[in-house]
């Protein structure tokens, strides 16, 4: 697996993460990724794909560690990119857009005018088929993603930048300053609502009904969605945190954390013991200033893996054949609409990433 983050340095860093006893974080590379800062990264199975201030998303082919191209469609900041599956990509910026990205060819599917103002944030329902946004219009908007239009507006009272659904799809939850409003799915109304005493700047559900939020006071708090209850807090930085990221791996649920301190944190959390401080796993200080996090797993080799020990302990029956796990995939857009127009821009030459020691001189002259 591999950590990446990105900075106001205009860089982006790359980390392997090696799951052993003790867990150990590894440099990989280092990449002048934009000639602006980074506001936005997002990752699938495949991809790693990066937003900037300077209005550009960058991709990278993680399978083959090179810089795989450039995309050219937004005027503005990138706010967001969300992926959903191997076959589509999302992205927001603040020229009021959501574009739709075939990730195949790398072609933009549709172009949206979502917001009036800035599209601050978007999430993806577990389904596909809708896609929530908000903006600095001080409004939610639903997506019927199948069609590729707007299925309903909800006026807010304060603008709104963060909206994240639940691994579940039966809620969502906005983020305005420091307050949490818990929407069910079936109403559209809200359920219940967290106030901190500070800003909030990252959110991550945990389960369906447990949410790790933390900002601008270091500390790093797990809610009950139902309860709205503080089930358990612990200072994990030593300045703002600036997004956090989860997954699950071998039946261990891990946290990882980025900070304007520098410093990426990977912490795990024993779900059956949630008012415990979840324990540091491992950290490395980038020595940068952080804005964004997510963790590429490399389901491909797991799932090799996972087939090979399949194939070792069943070597007794050979005629029995190895099953193959396909991909479900979903169609959003009209293949009708020919009026999107395109202004996909791929870099000439595919560069391969730069290790951050041995070759550090050359990367730096490359990139500049």
């Amino acid at each position: 697996m591999e950590l990446v983050a990105g900075c106001y340095e205009q860089v982006l860093f790359g980390f392997a993460a090696r799951p052993a006893e003790p867990w150990t974080v590894v440099p990989d590379f280092t990449h002048h990724a934009h000639s602006a800062s980074l506001s936005a990264v997002a990752v699938n199975n495949r991809y790693v794909v990066t937003g900037s201030r300077d209005e550009t998303i960058q991709i990278y082919d993680m399978k083959k560690k090179i810089e795989h191209g450039a995309l050219l469609q937004h005027n503005g900041t990138i706010t967001c990119l969300e992926f959903y599956g191997t076959a589509h990509l999302l992205s927001g910026a603040e020229d009021g857009l959501i574009c739709i990205w075939n990730t195949k060819r790398w072609e933009c599917l549709k172009s949206i005018k979502a917001h009036k103002g800035h599209v601050t944030s978007l999430s993806i329902h577990p389904s596909g088929k809708l896609a929530l946004s908000v903006g600095t219009d001080k409004t939610l908007r639903t997506w019927n993603l199948v069609e590729g239009r707007s299925a309903f507006i909800k006026n807010l009272k304060q603008n709104a930048h963060i909206i994240k659904w639940s691994p579940d799809g039966e809620r969502y939850v906005t983020v305005t300053t420091n307050k949490v409003d818990i929407y069910k799915l079936d109403t559209a109304s809200i359920t219940g609502t967290i106030t901190t005493e500070k800003r909030v700047s990252s959110l991550r559900f945990i389960t369906d009904s447990i949410l790790a939020i933390a900002g601008d006071d270091e500390i790093i708090r797990f809610y009950s969605c139902d309860s709205q209850k503080c089930l358990c807090e612990f200072k994990a930085h030593e300045n703002r945190i600036k997004d956090i990221y989860s997954f699950e791996k071998e039946g261990q649920h891990v946290i990882v954390t980025a900070s304007s301190d520098g410093y990426i944190k990977m912490w795990t959390l024993d779900l059956n013991k949630i008012k415990d401080v979840p324990s540091l796993l491992c950290e490395v200080n980038t020595k940068a200033r952080l804005t964004c996090l997510a963790v590429w797993l490399d389901r491909a080799s797991e799932m090799k893996e996972n087939s090979d020990k399949a194939a070792t302990s069943s070597q007794a029956n050979e005629d029995e054949k190895s099953s193959i796990v396909r991909k479900n995939k979903v169609c959003w857009t009209d293949k009708s609409d020919k009026t999107v127009k395109r202004k996909r821009k791929m870099t000439p030459e595919k560069q391969k990433l730069e290790a951050p020691l041995q070759k550090k001189k050359k990367k730096w002259n490359s990139s500049a």
